[in-house]
Formats: C-alpha cells, structure tokens, sequence
C-alpha cells in the first residue's frame, strides 16, 4: 500500500480524504467493526459541527501548542465541507452550528461514500498492535498482520471514552521509538462533590439562570446536578481552569448586584427566618435554596453578607472526574515530538493528528473541528511527501 491511515474517526477519515484525493492508493484501518464511533455518540444529542464566530475568537478557545496547524481550519471551512456533504445546517442562538437533522449519521454515511468514491479501501476490526522492526503490526480478522506503508498517519484518538476505540494503547509503542507524550488528563469533565443526605431530592435536577466563575472566565451555561457531583455544559467551560487548581465560585444571581439583593433581603422583616427572607425576597427556586444551604451554611443575617454570600458560593469539589469518564482528553503528542507538517521526528514517514496531539478545546464544536483540522493537515502533509 502506498498510503495506510490507522483511526477512523474524523481525523482519520479527513486524512485518508486528503490522501486520496491527491492521486494516492489510501487504506482506512479502524479497530472496531463500524467507523466513527464516538463521531456517532456526540451526535446522539444533536452533532455541534462547529462555532459561527471569528477565526480569532475562535482559535481562541484552543489550548496547547497546535494554534498554528488549527489556524488554518475554522468554522467557515468545517460548514463548507459539511454541505460539501449534501449536508444543511442551522446556527443556534449561541452560535453553535448543527446539522438540519441533528444526527451525524447522514453526514457519516455520506462521508464514506465519498471516500470510496474516490478508491479509499476501507479494512474494520483490524487493531494495531505495536511495531515489528520497520514495519506495523496488526491483529485482523484474518489474524496477525504486518503491513509498512509509504506514510501513515496515526489518528486514533486520545484517552476518554475508551470503550468507543479511544484507549491509548499506542502510548507505550511510540514512547519506546522515543516520542514524547504528555501524560493523559480529563477535559470537558464533571467535577467530584460529596453531597449531605438533604440534596438527595435535587440530584438529577439542572441548574439554570446561574454563572459558574474562576479568576479568569465566567460561564453562563447550566448544569446538572448528579449522585456524583456536578457536570454539563456550564461546568465543561470551565473545566481545564479547574482541573488545573483555579478555585471555581456559583453565582446565584448574575444579573443583579450584590447592592440590589442586599437591598430586596431588608425589605423583608427580620423577624421572618432566613429561608423565608431568601424565597419572599429573592425568588430562588428550590433547587438554588438548596445549594445556598449546602454550600453557604452557616448563612448570616446581615443582608450584605448574605448577599455577598450568593454571589459568590464556592463550590467544595474534590477533583474531576476519571478520564474514562471525560468528554474528551488534555495530553498527547507533544508539540516539539512532531514537525511543522505533524510527522513524528523519530518515525520519519508517520504522522499523526486528532486528540492524539497535545490539545484541548471545550465543547462546543470546537473539538470536532480541531480533528478536521489536524487531520486535513497531515493528510496534505503525507501526500506532499509521497509526491
């Protein structure tokens, strides 16, 4: 085989498009026996393609050393090659962009058409092993293999989610040829909380009208609030910071200030007790009474104090969830183990891209159209090499 793509998920299928399309003979192994599965599962709540927003702004939310290689892919290439797919999209009120239907199945089966199309052979339930000199090893339906390809490139995914293909297997077998990785961490996770026996009534309900804050960010999404702790949207925005030791307050009331609470407690008679005060004067749903009494206990009398208190609670978590829990993954390839074109600098002729690299992106569509990227960049890449 000329060209050989290990991962089918979108960056392998965009790597294995770009490959093709230059003129190359492409094979796509995949592991599992059906392609794209955690392409699939994101898309079970409704595919978030991208983000309808400035390539500044965007690019923005990106962490690690890719910036330059997730540059040169953006909301407006991720839609253009959406409908290049036959597939129609709507942007949403915040900006998030998603397919007509909702569902990544159509634009999958028409993803693989189009790659077949163009002379993609596709091979599943072929696992890659390790290495056996030069050469990659594979166990296949047909038993052991061992294939060596003018280029490969490697997409197969970061750490989370494991049971869909992303595993991390590869991460000993490049160590060992000297490539550095960062270890693996959990992004866009919930967060652990140990709740008191009164929440009970509350687990499973949203949070809704709130900010969850960190010294640097703000984030008005909800969140869910689990037998585990807290997770969802509003908590994955967040999230890196987190993880990473920034302290992470819940304000119950963004769009008022602290005067104007304190002002509406003492208009309420201080001899109606605190619970009252909080319900008459503020309106708080039972949900953010609740949390005010597990988080902000012992609550104080004085309107000022205790409108400061809502303002900022802090939430007592103990950490982020497992990685196998995650969204998606922090760590990977790191940025000087791999060339301006993402070939590894120890495996001259294999390179790799998706959530195998060192980057991370909250929800949002900002991690699907970073695998495009990174995958459109090394498949152009390998097919410059061959040529």
């Amino acid at each position: 085989m000329t060209a050989l793509v290990i991962g089918g998920g979108p960056a392998g299928l965009m790597a294995a498009e770009e490959l093709a399309r230059a003129g190359h003979r492409t094979v796509l192994v995949e592991a599992k026996p059906t392609l794209a599965r955690k392409f699939l599962m994101a898309g079970k709540s409704g595919l978030n393609l991208t983000r309808d927003q400035s390539p500044d702004a965007f690019h923005a939310a990106y962490r690690g050393d890719f910036g330059d290689i997730l540059a040169g892919f953006g909301p407006a290439e991720a839609m253009d090659f959406a409908r290049g797919l036959g597939i129609d999209l709507f942007t949403g009120s915040t900006g998030r962009v998603f397919p007509t239907g909702m569902k990544a199945s159509p634009m999958l089966r028409a993803w693989i058409q189009r790659l077949t199309g163009l002379g993609v052979e596709i091979r599943t339930r072929w696992r890659w092993t390790g290495f056996e000199g030069d050469r990659l090893t594979f166990d296949t339906p047909g038993g052991p293999v061992s294939e060596q390809a003018a280029v490969t490139v490697l997409a197969l995914g970061g750490a989370s989610w494991p049971r869909l293909g992303s595993d991390a297997a590869w991460v000993p077998w490049l160590a060992d040829r000297g490539v550095a990785i960062a270890p693996f961490r959990p992004a866009n996770m919930g967060f652990v909380i140990q709740w008191s026996e009164h929440m009970t009534p509350h687990l499973g309900q949203p949070v809704k009208g709130v900010a969850l804050r960190t010294p640097g960010h703000l984030s008005r999404g909800e969140f869910v609030l689990s037998a585990r702790g807290i997770e969802g949207g509003g908590v994955y925005a967040l999230s890196a910071e987190v993880r990473d030791g920034a302290p992470l307050t819940l304000d119950l009331m963004p769009d008022a200030t602290e005067a104007v609470i304190a002002r509406r407690l003492a208009r309420i008679p201080a001899k109606e007790s605190t619970a009252n005060r909080l319900r008459k004067g503020l309106g708080l749903d039972p949900v953010k009474l609740a949390l005010l009494n597990e988080w902000g206990r012992p609550l104080p009398s004085d309107p000022t104090a205790l409108a400061r208190r809502i303002k900022g609670l802090m939430v007592p978590h103990r950490g982020p969830r497992p990685l196998v829990e995650a969204i998606s993954s922090a760590g990977g390839i790191r940025r000087e183990a791999v060339t301006a074109d993402l070939e590894l600098r120890a495996l001259p002729g294999i390179f790799a891209a998706g959530e195998m690299l060192d980057w991370e992106a909250p929800t949002g569509g900002y991690l699907l159209t970073g695998c495009l990227a990174t995958g459109r960049h090394a498949g152009r890449a390998a097919a410059s090499r061959l040529t």
